[in-house]
């Protein structure tokens, strides 16, 4: 695994979306896309930042950029998940744990002393071109969202 740094060619990818649709990479050209990855959908953190993009979703819209949350979530999680918050951001699941493999976010986590595997929260901004322009690692969420948003408008 090559690890996914500013400059280089961002990993393709293709996840189901919540509402049964798909969302790629590839499909996505011409647009900025900010892919944030996180934990686990419906817990505190993950809803925050899911929240936090959504309510500068429009913002991110006017700037041509597209907000994806991915998890290793299924679908049918992530459908409540967005009803439940209302949340205005495509949620994507990488189920099949390829995606998360590619960007690199799937790393040893250490909770009360134990070890174990899981999603590291960071964001990967990504041009028109996709070429990654801004890594963002182990993510705190405050203020997270609008940093983004900068990056994203100084494209």
């Amino acid at each position: 695994m090559t690890e996914v740094v500013e400059g280089s060619k961002a990993p393709a990818f293709d996840m189901a979306t919540d509402g049964g649709g798909r969302v790629s990479l590839e499909g996505l050209k011409g647009k900025s896309v900010v892919l944030y990855f996180y934990p686990k959908a419906d817990t505190p953190g993950c809803t925050t930042e899911g929240q936090d993009f959504s309510a500068l979703a429009e913002e991110f819209a006017a700037a041509n950029a597209v907000v994806i949350g991915a998890s290793r979530d299924p679908v049918k999680k992530l459908d409540r998940f967005k009803a439940k918050y209302d949340l205005k951001v495509v949620l994507a699941s990488d189920e099949p744990e390829d995606v998360t493999e590619r960007y690199g976010v799937w790393v040893l986590k250490t909770l009360y002393g134990r070890e174990y595997m899981g999603v590291e929260r960071a964001t990967f901004l990504i041009d028109g071109d996709g070429v990654v322009r801004r890594v963002w690692r182990k993510v705190s969420v405050k203020g997270h969202a609008a940093q983004v948003l900068e990056a994203v408008r100084s494209l």
